[in-house]
């Protein structure tokens, strides 16, 4: 317990001292590895693992909604409608196992993570 709980506030500091671009991209790492995780519980028909690893993808996505800035063009407005759209995929996959949605909710950020990868080393 105790090993756990150090583990936790490790890394909430961990994630305090980094940059918010390095913070997008942990959150799509993220969303990517949940996403794994769910794909083989559907696979291993592990109904309480598929709906937690679903439901952290889906938490995560709604972090990057409620973190828009939709004051800066049309960017923030495409994002907002495709976040919203994979946040539907996720809930599709949860009542239908439906393995093609997953990993098209995959793609998406396998996409999004390259090009913020792109972005933020053409910023640097």
């Amino acid at each position: 317990m105790y090993g756990s709980t150090a583990h936790n506030i490790y890394a909430q500091n961990n994630i305090s001292v980094e940059s918010p671009q390095k913070l997008i991209e942990m959150l799509y790492e993220g969303v990517l590895r949940f996403n794994a995780q769910a794909k083989k519980a559907i696979k291993d028909e592990d109904i309480e693992k598929k709906t937690y690893w679903l439901n952290r993808s889906i938490a995560i996505i709604t972090e990057l909604l409620a973190s828009l800035d939709r004051t800066q063009g049309d960017v923030g407005i495409y994002l907002d409608g495709l976040y919203n759209y994979q946040i539907g995929l996720l809930a599709q996959v949860n009542i239908t196992d439906d393995i093609e949605k997953l990993d098209e909710v995959s793609s998406v950020f396998r996409g999004l993570l390259e090009a913020w990868r792109e972005e933020t080393n053409v910023a640097e």
